[in-house]
């Protein structure tokens, strides 16, 4: 299980991003909890078709599971193809990562 979360900046003290497909950056966690790595979102500036792109982008990962603070119609359709869980937080990536591990 890999989960990504959408966050403001480059590491687990960072906010957790209002927004998915535009989110600076993902932080990849393990089903432990532990941090695999972190991606600079290629979608996070520009027009159009980024909640696509985000979810094709942590598929290739091998992600199952996404965090944000909240998601697009277009994101949620992306996601909803590959099969992913995805959650609404806010908050810390720690925090949100906790709640996920316990579902």
């Amino acid at each position: 299980m890999k989960i990504a979360i959408a966050t403001l900046g480059k590491d687990e003290n960072s906010d957790i991003s209002e927004r998915a497909g535009r989110a600076p950056y993902y932080l990849i966690f393990d089903e432990n909890g532990k941090l695999l790595e972190t991606v600079k979102n290629p979608f996070g500036m520009g027009s159009g078709g980024a909640g696509f792109g985000v979810a094709k982008m942590l598929g290739d990962k091998g992600v199952d599971t996404v965090v944000a603070g909240k998601f697009g119609g277009n994101m949620v359709m992306a996601m909803k193809e590959r099969g992913f869980e995805y959650y609404e937080a806010k908050g810390k990536p720690k925090e949100a990562l906790a709640k996920v591990l316990k579902k």
